[in-house]
């Protein structure tokens, strides 16, 4: 009852916004759930079995898309805080900042003070987006609950509590991921191409829901993108750096979005080609999510430094 009331939300306030400001909502409800539900369902043994059992599966999918179902009309200050976290324009960020902060204030700042090299454009946080920032600190929240976790373990105190904020933790998580493999998400394109248009790419804002949610809803399911996960989990050593290459992987694939939107890829049934392409990214994000879920779990066990 609870998770078709979430749902239900998430579709109600949503879809006014969508239509003004599409780039902030990734792969629909349907979309996120299949990367949440596929990356708990792929964890390894070695990660505590609460974390990997059916009602944890559940409740990853339940919390998916959560973080859209904040950015409700009736919300405005709670939706103005949160859309930066869910996009960034890779290719403008790397037009104004020689180099990318690894903290988020260090961006803000460095944004401030570039945008008085380039008083043409628009170069604040809210603009341009801070979505690794988000998905870093939250990876980094649910190291903290796991190394509390074993802590609780230890001692022999009831781990039901925080066994619950760790499910949270990673099911919000993956909503930030899930985002990031979305391209039009890493893109100072998210709802049309801008610019020169050689190839006479759409100009319309309904690609973004088009590819995200509508085709991904009628044509891809989750066992269709099971398959493509990879089946090692892959630790992961600096997780800033890494989920940058992961992001750069996305926009990387911007073009390639919009040329097969231009086929008729993400039409209706679609193509082979369009759901290959949703099913790809897909498994990419379930992978991703997995391997940070799996490296804040062996992480959690590091010595924590002394404060002096």
């Amino acid at each position: 009852m609870i998770r078709r009331h979430l749902l239900h939300c998430c579709l109600l306030f949503t879809v006014p916004v969508f239509v003004g400001v599409q780039r902030m909502f990734a792969w629909g409800v349907d979309g996120h759930q299949i990367i949440n539900q596929l990356a708990c369902s792929a964890l390894p043994g070695d990660v505590p079995a609460f974390l990997r059992n059916p009602q944890s599966i559940n409740a990853m999918s339940y919390y998916a898309p959560m973080p859209d179902h904040w950015r409700g009309l009736l919300e405005p200050e709670l939706a103005a805080t949160t859309a930066p976290e869910h996009f960034m324009q890779i290719e403008t960020v790397d037009a104004v900042l020689p180099t990318l902060p690894r903290k988020r204030y260090d961006y803000v700042r460095a944004l401030a003070l570039a945008q008085t090299s380039h008083p043409d454009m628009v170069v604040t946080a809210e603009k341009l987006g801070m979505q690794p920032y988000q998905a870093d600190e939250v990876w980094e929240r649910l190291k903290v609950a796991m190394r509390d976790y074993r802590e609780m373990v230890v001692t022999k105190e009831d781990t039901t509590p925080i066994e619950e904020e760790i499910v949270f933790l990673a099911g919000w998580l993956g909503h930030y991921v899930g985002d990031g493999a979305m391209p039009l998400h890493t893109s100072n394109k998210p709802n049309g191409w801008l610019g020169p248009n050689p190839n006479g790419y759409t100009t319309e804002h309904k690609i973004h829901g088009l590819f995200e949610s509508e085709f991904v809803h009628k044509n891809v399911k989750a066992a269709d993108v099971s398959p493509l996960v990879e089946k090692q989990p892959a630790p992961i050593g600096d997780v800033f750096d890494q989920y940058m290459v992961y992001l750069r992987q996305s926009h990387a694939l911007v073009e390639t979005t919009y040329r097969l939107e231009k086929e008729g890829a993400f039409g209706d049934s679609g193509t082979a080609d369009g759901k290959r392409f949703a099913v790809q990214q897909l498994a990419a994000a379930a992978t991703e999510l997995r391997d940070l879920i799996y490296t804040a779990w062996i992480q959690s066990a590091d010595p924590v430094p002394q404060h002096h």
